[in-house]
């Protein structure tokens, strides 16, 4: 199915360059609403919903949803994208660069994650709004706050997108993803006895002895990083510690931020547990001379749940069937990350994600195959237009 390939790299690369990190999305949100006016979309089929308001921390602007009527009697479709991007992409210049779009500034990232994806379901809704392209009904969802936990779709209402029968979520890679894994968040807080550390050091436990004996151990017994254990699989990462903030006092409290992630709900709860156990444990053993020891306190907050679907669910079959029509081999993919997806999953709507043409995402480094991103488009084009 043919699209205008230069308008559409056109339209990437306006959108690249527009600011837009997340809980702060309302520039972004503002032009495609006025994109959307100049394609003829009415207004009635425009909506801005209020999930900024729902969401942890908030944000300046909700989810923009289009939904149209169909032509054709058919289940309805859903084809999401996120517009925040993560802070590095802040002050992108993509220019062209033989095949592929880069940033002119080496210190920024692209922005092409997830730009390219609004991009591609922007393209297939204006060839099919101008051409006058016969489609089942249809959700356009331009959705906030993706980078932070899938927020936007989180947080937002199922009713608000029309009851879509598959959702086809377009963010990256270049496979067809039918499977992701689930996570966790951990807050661990340790509270230590604060003592002098020059006059009176044996009178304190600290807290960031605590937190070390416990990651030693977790370590040592592979609790940390990739997990293997009997067969079952998992990862785990402490990306962040909170302590102390001074010298000469006995560190009176630790604060860490951990995750955890794994296909099987059952072995992410083993994780977790070890991971708890592991850092009472040390608490209770890092004491002062008066035998007073640490205490330590985990939280645990659910990000996402793990999702795979079946082949034969329509939604994969629709992916198939639109890269076979471009004579591309369909490979399908389960992947170790979260994403829209699994929230929409979760909700009740089997959504595979799709490829945008774009690679090296969260970094300096990333970039946009054109080739790639207008092979896309197209496919993106078949799957809206019930092909």
């Amino acid at each position: 199915m043919n699209i205008n390939a230069k308008r559409a790299v056109a339209l990437v690369t306006e959108l690249m360059g527009i600011p837009g990190v997340s809980r702060d999305e309302k520039n972004i949100i503002e032009h495609l609403r006025k994109l959307l006016k100049q394609i003829g979309v009415p207004a009635s089929a425009v909506k801005v919903d209020n999930v900024n308001r729902k969401t942890p921390g908030g944000g300046n602007s909700g989810n923009l949803i289009v939904k149209l009527s169909g032509t054709i009697k058919a289940p309805r479709r859903l084809l999401l994208a996120h517009v925040d991007t993560v802070p590095v992409c802040l002050g992108s210049k993509p220019v062209r660069k033989g095949k592929y779009i880069i940033s002119a500034d080496k210190n920024t990232g692209l922005g092409a994650d997830d730009r390219a994806g609004v991009a591609v379901i922007f393209t297939a809704l204006r060839e099919i709004i101008e051409n006058r392209l016969p489609h089942p009904p249809l959700t356009f969802l331009f959705c906030v706050q993706e980078e932070i936990g899938m927020r936007g779709v989180r947080y937002m209402s199922l009713s608000d997108l029309g009851k879509p029968a598959m959702g086809f979520n377009y963010d990256g890679g270049h496979r067809i993803v039918i499977g992701a894994t689930g996570a966790y968040h951990l807050d661990i807080e340790i509270k230590g006895i604060p003592s002098h550390a020059g006059a009176a050091p044996q009178n304190g436990a600290s807290a960031i002895v605590a937190a070390s004996v416990a990651i030693a151990e977790l370590q040592r017994g592979g609790w940390l990083g990739a997990v293997k254990k009997g067969g079952k699989t998992g990862t785990s990462n402490i990306g962040v510690i909170e302590a102390g903030n001074a010298t000469n006092v006995v560190c009176p409290q630790a604060t860490l931020r951990a995750e955890v992630r794994s296909h099987d709900p059952v072995f992410r709860k083993k994780i977790m547990a070890e991971i708890e156990k592991a850092f009472v444990k040390a608490a209770k053993v890092t004491k002062n001379v008066a035998g007073k020891s640490c205490v330590a306190k985990m939280t645990r907050i659910p990000e996402y749940e793990s999702f795979r679907l079946p082949e034969k669910t329509e939604a994969v079959q629709a992916a198939v069937r639109a890269y076979r029509a471009l004579k591309l081999k369909p490979e399908l993919e389960i992947m170790n990350a979260g994403l829209d997806a699994n929230w929409l999953v979760e909700l009740g709507v089997p959504t595979v994600t799709l490829g945008n043409g774009a690679g090296n995402a969260h970094t300096t480094l990333e970039r946009l195959d054109v080739a790639e991103f207008e092979i896309c488009c197209r496919a993106a084009l078949q799957i809206a237009t019930g092909i």
